[in-house]
């Protein structure tokens, strides 16, 4: 989770809050599909090093289009 404070603007000492998730993930049809993925290396990565094939993960967050030339599912 990603919770605390931030800046507004640089010219404003004002803060708002943030809050939301770093990761969120959804099982689909026997496939990973990573909906959101805020960490530096990417949990893709650490999937693939679990074992689990491209072909069983789906980069959600991406469009289809763009998912086609990842080398990851599509759907």
């Amino acid at each position: 989770m990603i919770v605390g404070r931030e800046k507004i603007n640089s010219q404003y000492s004002g803060t708002k809050r943030v809050h939301g998730c770093l990761i969120h993930v959804d099982i689909l049809d026997d496939k990973i599909w990573i909906q959101r993925d805020g960490t530096e290396e990417g949990i893709a990565r650490d999937f693939l090093d679990a074992g689990i094939t491209k072909d069983k993960i789906v980069l959600a967050f991406y469009d289809p289009q763009i998912r086609e030339e990842t080398g990851f599912a599509v759907t």
